[in-house]
Protein backbone atom coordinates (compact mmCIF):
# COMPACT_ATOMS: atom_id res chain seq x y z
CA UNK A 1 0.00 0.00 0.00
CA UNK A 2 1.62 3.01 -1.20
CA UNK A 3 0.78 6.33 -0.74
CA UNK A 4 -1.55 7.71 -3.19
CA UNK A 5 -0.19 11.37 -3.46
CA UNK A 6 -2.36 12.53 -6.56
CA UNK A 7 -5.05 12.11 -4.01
CA UNK A 8 -3.57 14.39 -2.06
CA UNK A 9 -3.68 17.05 -4.35
CA UNK A 10 -7.39 16.87 -4.50
CA UNK A 11 -8.21 16.22 -0.90
CA UNK A 12 -5.91 19.35 0.39
CA UNK A 13 -8.04 21.40 -2.07
CA UNK A 14 -10.79 20.24 -0.66
CA UNK A 15 -12.38 22.49 1.98
CA UNK A 16 -15.15 20.42 2.93
CA UNK A 17 -12.42 17.28 3.69
CA UNK A 18 -10.10 19.86 5.15
CA UNK A 19 -12.34 20.95 7.66
CA UNK A 20 -13.49 17.43 8.60
CA UNK A 21 -9.75 16.42 8.56
CA UNK A 22 -8.70 18.97 11.25
CA UNK A 23 -12.01 18.69 13.29
CA UNK A 24 -10.78 15.05 13.89
CA UNK A 25 -7.71 16.06 14.68
CA UNK A 26 -8.80 18.45 17.13
CA UNK A 27 -11.63 15.94 18.24
CA UNK A 28 -8.00 13.52 19.08
CA UNK A 29 -6.08 16.58 20.79
CA UNK A 30 -9.62 17.06 23.36
CA UNK A 31 -10.24 13.28 23.91
CA UNK A 32 -6.11 12.76 24.84
CA UNK A 33 -6.36 15.82 27.25
CA UNK A 34 -9.47 14.16 29.07
CA UNK A 35 -7.70 10.50 29.02
CA UNK A 36 -4.52 12.56 30.63
CA UNK A 37 -6.58 13.93 33.39
CA UNK A 38 -9.13 10.89 33.56
CA UNK A 39 -5.79 8.56 34.32
CA UNK A 40 -4.48 10.64 37.02
CA UNK A 41 -7.31 10.70 38.77
CA UNK A 42 -7.92 7.18 39.13
CA UNK A 43 -4.25 6.87 40.04
CA UNK A 44 -4.33 8.87 42.30
CA UNK A 45 -7.97 7.81 43.82
CA UNK A 46 -6.53 4.23 43.50
CA UNK A 47 -7.93 1.59 45.65
CA UNK A 48 -6.83 -2.19 46.55
CA UNK A 49 -6.22 -4.45 43.92
CA UNK A 50 -8.87 -8.08 43.60
CA UNK A 51 -8.34 -11.55 43.06
CA UNK A 52 -8.83 -12.73 39.05
CA UNK A 53 -9.52 -16.01 37.50
CA UNK A 54 -6.33 -16.08 34.99
CA UNK A 55 -3.51 -13.64 36.91
CA UNK A 56 -4.64 -15.51 40.44
CA UNK A 57 -3.33 -18.60 38.66
CA UNK A 58 -0.41 -17.65 36.25
CA UNK A 59 3.30 -16.26 37.28
CA UNK A 60 4.10 -13.00 35.66
CA UNK A 61 5.87 -13.00 32.12
CA UNK A 62 8.78 -10.54 30.96
CA UNK A 63 6.56 -9.29 28.07
CA UNK A 64 7.62 -5.98 28.02
CA UNK A 65 9.26 -5.67 24.66
CA UNK A 66 5.54 -6.29 23.14
CA UNK A 67 3.43 -4.35 25.55
CA UNK A 68 6.16 -1.24 24.93
CA UNK A 69 8.05 -1.70 21.04
CA UNK A 70 4.95 -3.45 20.09
CA UNK A 71 2.93 -0.64 20.75
CA UNK A 72 5.52 1.52 19.21
CA UNK A 73 5.43 -0.60 15.50
CA UNK A 74 1.46 -0.76 15.66
CA UNK A 75 1.28 2.98 15.58
CA UNK A 76 3.62 3.13 13.04
CA UNK A 77 1.81 1.09 10.74
CA UNK A 78 -0.95 2.87 11.55
CA UNK A 79 -0.01 6.22 10.57
CA UNK A 80 1.82 4.49 6.71
CA UNK A 81 -2.07 2.88 5.73
CA UNK A 82 -3.69 6.63 7.20
CA UNK A 83 -1.02 8.23 5.08
CA UNK A 84 -1.27 5.92 2.16
CA UNK A 85 -5.00 7.11 2.10
CA UNK A 86 -5.75 10.69 3.88
CA UNK A 87 -9.59 10.01 3.49
CA UNK A 88 -9.45 7.25 5.84
CA UNK A 89 -8.29 9.95 8.29
CA UNK A 90 -11.42 11.95 9.68
CA UNK A 91 -13.25 8.93 10.45
CA UNK A 92 -10.92 6.76 11.85
CA UNK A 93 -9.62 9.65 13.88
CA UNK A 94 -12.77 10.42 15.39
CA UNK A 95 -13.64 6.98 15.83
CA UNK A 96 -10.06 6.52 17.84
CA UNK A 97 -10.96 9.98 19.74
CA UNK A 98 -14.86 8.63 20.85
CA UNK A 99 -12.43 5.73 21.95
CA UNK A 100 -10.75 7.28 24.08
CA UNK A 101 -13.26 9.38 25.54
CA UNK A 102 -15.52 6.51 26.42
CA UNK A 103 -12.28 4.78 28.02
CA UNK A 104 -11.18 7.80 29.84
CA UNK A 105 -14.98 7.72 31.39
CA UNK A 106 -14.67 4.61 32.64
CA UNK A 107 -11.49 4.67 34.28
CA UNK A 108 -12.74 7.84 35.87
CA UNK A 109 -15.56 5.38 37.14
CA UNK A 110 -13.21 2.07 38.35
CA UNK A 111 -10.61 2.61 40.39
CA UNK A 112 -9.23 -1.21 41.07
CA UNK A 113 -5.28 -0.87 41.95
CA UNK A 114 -3.26 -2.97 39.68
CA UNK A 115 -2.82 -7.05 40.33
CA UNK A 116 0.03 -7.44 43.28
CA UNK A 117 2.52 -9.08 41.07
CA UNK A 118 2.51 -7.27 37.87
CA UNK A 119 4.93 -6.45 35.15
CA UNK A 120 7.11 -3.29 36.20
CA UNK A 121 7.67 -1.25 33.13
CA UNK A 122 10.88 1.14 32.33
CA UNK A 123 9.92 4.16 33.81
CA UNK A 124 11.76 6.36 31.40
CA UNK A 125 9.60 4.70 28.32
CA UNK A 126 7.46 7.08 26.92
CA UNK A 127 4.71 5.13 26.75
CA UNK A 128 4.10 5.81 30.49
CA UNK A 129 2.89 9.08 29.20
CA UNK A 130 -0.57 6.99 28.04
CA UNK A 131 -1.06 5.01 30.97
CA UNK A 132 -0.91 5.65 34.68
CA UNK A 133 -1.37 2.09 36.41
CA UNK A 134 -5.03 2.85 37.76
CA UNK A 135 -6.17 3.37 33.96
CA UNK A 136 -7.40 -0.49 33.72
CA UNK A 137 -11.22 -0.34 32.89
CA UNK A 138 -11.29 -1.63 29.61
CA UNK A 139 -7.99 -2.51 27.94
CA UNK A 140 -6.90 0.38 25.45
CA UNK A 141 -4.18 -2.04 24.04
CA UNK A 142 -6.92 -4.64 23.20
CA UNK A 143 -10.05 -1.99 22.38
CA UNK A 144 -7.93 -0.33 19.53
CA UNK A 145 -6.41 -2.68 17.20
CA UNK A 146 -10.09 -4.59 17.58
CA UNK A 147 -11.56 -1.05 16.77
CA UNK A 148 -9.51 -0.48 13.41
CA UNK A 149 -10.42 -4.06 12.75
CA UNK A 150 -13.65 -3.21 12.51
CA UNK A 151 -13.32 0.41 10.73
CA UNK A 152 -10.90 -1.89 8.18
CA UNK A 153 -13.75 -4.49 8.30
CA UNK A 154 -14.24 -4.76 4.63
CA UNK A 155 -10.65 -5.74 3.75
CA UNK A 156 -9.86 -9.14 4.46
CA UNK A 157 -6.01 -9.30 5.23
CA UNK A 158 -6.38 -5.87 7.20
CA UNK A 159 -9.01 -7.14 9.18
CA UNK A 160 -6.97 -10.70 10.03
CA UNK A 161 -3.92 -8.47 11.00
CA UNK A 162 -5.84 -6.02 13.49
CA UNK A 163 -7.50 -9.12 15.33
CA UNK A 164 -4.69 -11.06 15.46
CA UNK A 165 -2.89 -7.91 16.98
CA UNK A 166 -5.50 -7.39 19.68
CA UNK A 167 -5.48 -11.17 20.08
CA UNK A 168 -1.24 -10.32 20.98
CA UNK A 169 -2.20 -7.54 23.00
CA UNK A 170 -4.74 -9.27 25.19
CA UNK A 171 -2.58 -12.28 25.54
CA UNK A 172 0.38 -9.85 27.02
CA UNK A 173 -1.70 -7.56 28.88
CA UNK A 174 -2.93 -10.67 30.76
CA UNK A 175 0.80 -12.64 30.92
CA UNK A 176 2.08 -9.49 32.24
CA UNK A 177 -0.37 -9.27 34.97
CA UNK A 178 -1.07 -5.00 33.75
CA UNK A 179 -4.90 -5.86 33.10
CA UNK A 180 -7.54 -8.04 34.63
CA UNK A 181 -9.03 -10.06 32.49
CA UNK A 182 -12.41 -8.32 32.81
CA UNK A 183 -10.24 -5.57 31.19
CA UNK A 184 -9.44 -7.27 28.56
CA UNK A 185 -12.38 -9.71 27.61
CA UNK A 186 -15.19 -6.50 28.06
CA UNK A 187 -12.73 -4.40 25.66
CA UNK A 188 -13.96 -6.75 22.62
CA UNK A 189 -17.80 -6.10 23.65
CA UNK A 190 -17.29 -2.45 24.63
CA UNK A 191 -15.32 -1.55 21.07
CA UNK A 192 -17.75 -3.18 19.01
CA UNK A 193 -20.01 -0.90 20.55
CA UNK A 194 -18.09 2.29 20.16
CA UNK A 195 -17.52 1.46 16.63
CA UNK A 196 -21.53 1.45 15.92
CA UNK A 197 -21.68 4.60 18.03
CA UNK A 198 -19.30 5.64 15.23
CA UNK A 199 -21.09 4.74 12.58
CA UNK A 200 -24.18 6.99 13.81
CA UNK A 201 -22.52 10.26 14.63
CA UNK A 202 -19.58 10.18 11.82
CA UNK A 203 -21.83 8.87 8.44
CA UNK A 204 -20.48 11.82 6.09
CA UNK A 205 -16.80 10.60 7.46
CA UNK A 206 -17.99 6.90 6.61
CA UNK A 207 -18.79 7.61 3.39
CA UNK A 208 -15.01 9.54 2.25
CA UNK A 209 -13.47 6.54 4.45
CA UNK A 210 -15.64 4.26 2.04
CA UNK A 211 -14.40 6.20 -1.17
CA UNK A 212 -11.15 4.47 -0.95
Amino acid sequence: MRPDFNKYKIYLHDKNFLISFFSSLLFLIIALIINFIAGTYAQESVSNPVTDIILSNTRVYDLDFIFIYGTYVFWIFFIYISIAKPQRLPFTLKSIALFTIIRALFISMTHINQFPNHLLLDPNSFINYFTFGGDLFFSGHTGIPFLLALIYWESKHMRYMFITISIIFAITVLLSHLHYTIDVFSAFFITYTIYHIAIYFFKKDLNLFNES
